[in-house]
């Protein structure tokens, strides 16, 4: 995926964080279908637990898709949730077509 915008919010993200979110993101499927993403890592607002979180807008024909979340002081694990949960929230969206091609209707 070419157009993947990094925004680090109150702090310079190194390479290797920006490194870990390129592989991550292009390993999405079906990436097909992805026009791009735009990714903020920022700081919580409670200073006395460092929580860091990740944001992620997946642009897609049609609706884009976000997600938002937070881990302890990690920013690559806040990274890490916030990509498995477009990966399962993409598999969803690629069943619910399958499914609509063949017919077959699920809750």
């Amino acid at each position: 995926m070419e157009n993947i915008i990094i925004q680090s919010l109150g702090f310079k993200a190194g390479e290797s964080l920006e490194n870990h979110i390129r592989e991550k993101m292009n390993k999405l499927t079906p990436n097909e279908q992805i026009v791009g993403a735009n990714v903020a890592l920022f700081f919580g607002a409670n200073k006395t637990t460092p929580d860091t979180f990740c944001e992620i807008r997946l642009m897609i024909p049609g609706n884009d898709l976000f997600v938002k979340e937070s881990a302890t002081d990690d920013f690559y694990a806040a990274v890490d949730s916030a990509v498995n949960k477009l990966q399962g929230i993409l598999r969803k969206e690629k069943e619910k077509l399958v499914d609509s091609r063949h017919g077959r209707v699920h809750d």
